[in-house]
């Protein structure tokens, strides 16, 4: 167990992606730019030890997926999409096309997401970014994912198809952002990259943007918990558990003002971490990157959660609306007892793709809105014109733009 200053100064020397990888990202990605499909298989070899003759998987397979999967299953996929949908389009920005000045949104053309498929199968992932680019109305929807010795998953094609996703690629890692961004033989350029992945990917993403568009650099997944004597002990347990399964690197905080509710957590997240499944990747995450956190009191424990600024935060505690004012920078807020974080994974309705690693100090959640541009529209009345002419004369003359203001001044 931490106090607050020991572990701001422990958290604040905390590095998540290891920049050691990034020139080996760098060649494989400008390996691709150059060598197209024939990189992409040999990389699907070399790292996932499978051979890949065809990149695409075919319509008809995940039409087939789809009408082979178990019913209970498709029907949790349909409550999910459904309620995802319903989300962003109560969301989604319109154009306004009032007044003198106003902005426009389109949809983008061709968007890429990245479906992880390394440790887990992610139907949800697909559920998360595709449903949110077809209310966005994208033109064309391309999923890659790494390709598997028994196939990508029934539901993984299942969640293509019902989202409306136009080709799956398998295909992934550093190189498959690679073959999104500058395209290959198959595989055609994208106006956008969105998706978490691992650090090849992120890495990778941080290597190409500007070259293409990208929702976030991602780091390992968070959860940040402010608990009371009020929380369920048990409950909580297996909320660090569901994250720390994610991954090695998953990170989580738990925050209070009372040191026995934490040395409980501590104690029943001992016991109980013998006997759970995945106990490898939890034990891992557990042991390197859980912190307990004692705070003099609430306020405190606000302040670290906005410090940390994690991906995702749950208050459980008896009245956590009276905190949403003070929490300021996180990518999900999850209240109480009844909205744990894992039920955001799945099917509360916003994106669980969020910012990562202090990043949501400065970004937000992926929506909806982030598949659309935007642009201004100016047009103005002669009236208006001529209340503002002199003054925009008067300040190109400052900058000694002169062509800009005979180009104001001889509208007169």
């Amino acid at each position: 167990m931490l106090k607050a200053q020991q572990f701001l100064e422990l958290y604040c020397n905390n590095q998540s992606l290891d920049e050691s990888l990034y020139l080996l990202v760098k060649n494989i990605c400008d390996d691709v730019k150059v060598n197209g499909d024939a990189a992409l298989k040999k990389y699907n070899l070399t790292f996932d030890h499978v051979d890949t003759t065809s990149l695409e998987i075919s319509k008809q397979d995940i039409q087939k997926a789809y009408d082979e999967l178990n019913k209970d299953t498709l029907n949790a996929l349909h409550q999910s999409y459904e309620r995802i949908k319903s989300y962003q389009e109560k969301i989604k920005y319109s154009s306004t096309k009032k007044g003198e000045c106003y902005e426009v949104y389109h949809p983008i053309e061709r968007v890429g997401i990245y479906v992880p498929g390394g440790k887990a199968s992610y139907p949800s992932t697909v559920l998360m970014t595709a449903t949110l680019a077809q209310v966005a109305n994208v033109e064309e929807i391309v999923v890659v994912t790494p390709p598997k010795t028994n196939g990508v998953s029934k539901e993984v094609l299942a969640a293509c198809h019902l989202t409306g996703v136009n080709h799956v690629y398998q295909v992934g890692g550093a190189q498959s952002i690679a073959a999104l961004t500058y395209g290959t033989e198959t595989i055609k350029p994208v106006d956008k990259i969105v998706g978490p992945g691992n650090q090849y990917v992120a890495l990778a993403k941080k290597y190409v943007y500007g070259d293409v568009g990208i929702d976030q650099i991602a780091g390992p997944t968070e959860l940040a918990m402010i608990i009371d004597e009020t929380a369920q002990i048990d409950a909580i347990t297996y909320d660090i558990f569901a994250q720390a399964e994610h991954d090695e690197m998953a990170r989580t905080f738990v925050i209070s003002d009372n040191a026995q509710i934490l040395q409980q957590l501590q104690l029943n997240i001992d016991n109980k971490l013998k006997t759970i499944d995945r106990h490898s990747i939890v034990s891992k995450s557990i042991a390197n990157h859980h912190y307990l956190i004692e705070v003099s009191d609430m306020e405190d424990a606000c302040h670290i959660l906005n410090k940390i600024a994690p991906e995702h935060a749950s208050i459980q505690t008896k009245h956590p609306e009276q905190f949403i004012d003070q929490i300021k920078f996180v990518g999900a807020l999850f209240l109480g007892h009844y909205a744990p974080e894992a039920i955001g994974d799945y099917i509360a309705g916003p994106s669980h793709v969020l910012p990562t690693n202090q990043t949501a100090r400065f970004s937000n959640g992926l929506s909806v809105n982030d598949f659309m541009t935007r642009h201004s529209v100016i047009n103005l009345s002669k009236s208006t014109f001529k209340k503002v002419a002199y003054s925009a004369e008067r300040l190109a003359c400052v900058e000694s733009l002169n062509n800009h203001q005979q180009s104001i001044h001889i509208r007169h």
